[in-house]
């Protein structure tokens, strides 16, 4: 079973920025222990800064995998393009915050992808990206 990642711009910052909200590790460090945790899948890692790319490989494997998890970053609150390929494609979407954002600035409390994603998962620290992978994986 194969399952995509996606974290949108500012993600490759993780470690380094404001780790008071997202704490220290790496996303590619944790990604090496989801994918120890989650032996028996293909986990698969997108990152882009760029609304086209992340568009694009929503296309590309959204009629292929079995789930999509995405961190879209702050293109959750602004990207009708992004809200549009996700309801355009056949593989089943979770969104995934690292902080709760409805316990930050109002204008993070909208999700314009929310409507067209399964479901949406915020406010656990890296462990979001777990509690989306269990939704898969059972």
């Amino acid at each position: 079973m194969q399952i995509l990642i996606i974290n949108g711009p500012n993600l490759n910052l993780l470690g380094k920025r404001e780790t008071n909200i997202y704490g220290n590790q790496p996303f590619e460090e944790y990604l090496t222990e989801l994918k120890g945790k989650f032996k028996n899948y293909e986990l698969h890692y997108f990152q882009s800064n760029v609304e086209g790319e992340i568009i694009d490989k929503l296309h590309e494997c959204g009629f292929t995998y079995a789930g999509i998890i995405l961190n879209a970053g702050a293109y959750t609150h602004t990207s009708i393009a992004i809200a549009d390929a996700v309801a355009a494609i056949k593989t089943p979407v979770v969104e995934v915050h690292i902080s709760n954002i409805f316990a930050r600035e109002d204008y993070r409390h909208v999700s314009y992808l929310g409507k067209n994603c399964i479901g949406s998962i915020s406010g656990f620290g890296m462990k979001s990206y777990d509690l989306a992978l269990d939704y898969f994986t059972k």
